[in-house]
């Protein structure tokens, strides 16, 4: 059975690795298929691909999405994008915009509680200026004492209604759909299940996903928990989504589950993969 890893992150979003090294810390996993999928941009995928052909591993160009959804967060994966596409870059340098302002919002919550010069601690991990998140943020609380991980981080300080806190507005559900079917490619929801959805407003955002022509969402992801994996298969088979699978790899030390460990899709669903190769 072919390991098939199509959610995975570089420094050109949030990672740790560049895009070569992730390809590299994939394959070395095991990795066979593999899909760089940054967020809200595509500027790695000419170096993955690279790295994923030297390696042997088969490529698949990706994109994470952000996107706002009945007031919360949501992200849509793109798989098998042109990375080209001229409607696709537009609408992720527009999502992207306002990411610094946040942060400098972000910075200035965090000083209100005692953390100072967050802005610029967090700085240090952004590798990509266009880019600045909540996870470079997290890492520089890590750094200095103020949590113990980039999860704790998230709990305390950086998730709705806690000190750090700041909304941003993304891309609608619709552009977002609409850019990556544009470039030729197939939208996923990823990790559904870590959404707060009440069951009626996840079971509204499968189906709009489905009018607008999304086919497909992550059932099996290291951001999902192991009883979320048959929550999800069920999803899928009862939608007729197509079953997508990746680790959301950030980097060493802060993957959920390692490349090698996670489990394959639960029986009786197609993968996203199925018609490929």
């Amino acid at each position: 059975m072919m390991n098939v890893d199509l959610h995975c992150h570089s420094t050109v979003s949030d990672g740790l690795l560049a895009p070569a090294d992730v390809a590299a810390f994939a394959r070395k996993a095991g990795v066979d298929v593999w899909a760089l999928t940054d967020h809200d941009e595509v500027d790695g995928i000419q170096a993955a691909r690279q790295a994923a052909g030297e390696l042997g591993m088969r490529f698949v160009s990706g994109v994470e999405i952000s996107i706002t959804w009945a007031g919360q967060t949501v992200h849509i994966v793109g798989l098998h994008i042109d990375e080209h596409n001229e409607a696709l870059r537009k609408g992720l340098e527009a999502t992207r915009s306002g990411r610094d302002r946040r942060g400098h919002e972000i910075s200035a919550q965090l000083e209100k509680v005692g953390i100072h010069n967050a802005y610029e601690g967090a700085l240090k991990y952004v590798g990509n200026p266009d880019l600045m998140s909540r996870t470079h943020f997290a890492r520089y609380l890590v750094e200095i004492g103020a949590c113990d991980s980039t999860a704790d981080v998230f709990r305390k300080y950086l998730s709705e209604g806690k000190p750090g806190y700041v909304p941003h507005r993304w891309a609608t559900l619709e552009e977002a759909v609409s850019w990556i079917r544009g470039a030729g490619g197939i939208p996923v929801i990823a990790h559904p299940g870590r959404y707060k959805f009440a069951q009626v407003a996840e079971d509204a955002l499968f189906d709009q996903f489905r009018q607008l022509g999304g086919n497909a969402i992550e059932v099996v992801t290291g951001s999902h928990s192991p009883d979320q994996y048959a929550t999800y298969a069920e999803v899928a088979r009862r939608f007729g989504f197509l079953a997508s699978r990746g680790t959301d790899f950030h980097g060493p030390g802060e993957a959920r589950v390692d490349f090698a460990l996670l489990p394959p899709l639960p029986p009786g669903l197609t993968p996203v993969w199925h018609d490929w190769f």
